[in-house]
């Protein structure tokens, strides 16, 4: 059957899709980009936030409607949503054929042969290590997930009740299928699960990140080794030391502290405090000096008043962080912080968000002014016609949320590939530069 698969969502959320991409492939499915041409769509969803889920739910209307114009037998719906409300989607959205829970990635293939409507089991079900997977971000980085769920429980935060409690991946799987991405020709490996930091806890009894970053390093072919999701309370000396000294490993972290003042942390359920978290940053610069810093804000937080906003922005000016994002709080049922009678009124929240971004983007652009005239190195992921540039990476840059270096270059470069570029130009988020010969 040719099969269309939709990935909604975070990276982690991709990374399964491309592992049921990976499965499809082998069953002999043939993949599909044309939704008029397929037979079977797979809608694998996001339901974190509510904007997400009205987005999955719109995109599963939608192919539904291919049942009518197109050739489709079959709508599958996996991921989040359906492991959420697997019964409320099945009874409200009758064209759907089957739902298949969050971790029931793996049953993919026997979706399409079933008569079953649910393939969903408990959320702390694991699937076994599948080295099927399809990669299909470009043809030099992979998302790497590393656990699945979360333990934290934060207040605003609906994960650990549908994606269970924290399981890390056992560690000779994930070399396994790092040395299989290698040989295909990944050069970037980016860390990703609810939490990285706390990777081998559940199953080695201890904290095991920096030997896990260690072994990924002997890979051959691999070059850069990325950290999302590292909570602040959880990184230690260790994982300081083991990122400061590999070469491979990127001196950058991704740090989603949510808040700085002790007030909203605590409701929030953060484990942290502002002055600890200030201390991090202080030994994370000492130890790296040229790190880059990224972390995400909530703002709009119940309970959140002028002078604790006042905090933050005061904070965000004095940390400086090398990349920032923020969200307005968007209440979830079935969590805490929703039923907090103190809401914050939506368009303060974006008032809010709007002032820090604002700050944010002169800290940015300050930043990247110091860039001009040092060489960096950039991996390549493409080029653009119109503007006859190259566009890649530097290890200060994640994928998909982070900037990127428009190169120009007297003669063709290669995608995955990495060159010196002497960076002439810079703006709050890109910067530009020249190939050095």
């Amino acid at each position: 059957m040719k099969v269309l698969l939709i990935s909604l969502g975070c990276d982690k959320n991709l990374v399964d899709s491309e592992v049921m991409l990976g499965l499809l492939n082998k069953a002999g499915h043939q993949l599909t980009n044309d939704e008029t041409e397929a037979d079977v769509v797979v809608v694998n969803t996001c339901a974190f936030i509510s904007d997400a889920k009205e987005e999955s739910i719109n995109t599963i209307i939608e192919m539904g409607e291919l049942k009518k114009t197109g050739k489709l037998k079959k709508l599958i719906v996996a991921g989040c949503l359906s492991q959420r409300y697997k019964d409320e989607i099945m009874k409200e959205l009758p064209e759907i054929d089957v739902i298949i829970g969050a971790t029931n990635y793996d049953k993919i293939v026997e979706a399409i042969g079933t008569d079953e409507e649910s393939i969903v089991d408990d959320i702390n079900y694991t699937p076994r290590p599948i080295a099927e997977r399809i990669v299909t971000t470009n043809a030099s980085m992979a998302y790497f997930k590393i656990a699945e769920g979360c333990n934290k429980l934060c207040t605003y935060c609906i994960i650990p009740h549908i994606r269970g409690r924290y399981r890390s991946m056992p560690m000779d799987s994930l070399i396994a299928s790092a040395e299989k991405l290698a040989s295909d020709g990944i050069k970037e490996l980016v860390l990703v699960a609810q939490e990285t930091t706390l990777y081998g806890v559940d199953l080695y009894g201890e904290k095991k990140l920096p030997e896990l970053l260690t072994k990924l390093s002997d890979i051959e072919g691999i070059e850069w080794i990325r950290l999302l999701y590292c909570y602040p309370e959880e990184i230690t000396d260790k994982l300081i030391e083991v990122m400061a000294t590999n070469p491979k490993i990127c001196h950058y972290v991704d740090i989603p502290i949510q808040h700085s003042e002790n007030a909203i942390l605590k409701r929030m359920g953060r484990r942290t405090s502002r002055e600890d978290i200030v201390e991090l940053v202080g030994r994370l610069r000492t130890a790296m000096p040229d790190i880059a810093i990224r972390t995400t804000l909530i703002s709009g937080f119940p309970g959140e008043t002028q002078e604790l906003h006042d905090g933050l922005v005061d904070f965000v000016d004095e940390c400086e962080f090398d990349r920032l994002g923020v969200f307005t709080y968007s209440p979830e049922e079935g969590t805490p912080a929703a039923e907090y009678e103190d809401q914050v009124d939506g368009e303060l929240a974006v008032k809010w968000r709007d002032e820090i971004m604002e700050l944010q983007q002169e800290i940015s652009y300050e930043k990247n002014q110091q860039m001009i005239g040092s060489t960096q190195k950039v991996l390549i992921e493409g080029y653009l016609v119109d503007d006859d540039v190259y566009v890649g990476r530097t290890y200060r840059d994640a994928p998909g949320v982070d900037g990127i270096v428009f190169v120009s270059a007297p003669y063709e470069l290669i995608s995955g590939s990495f060159v010196d570029v002497k960076i002439t130009e810079a703006n709050e988020y890109d910067l530009t530069g020249v190939i050095v010969e």
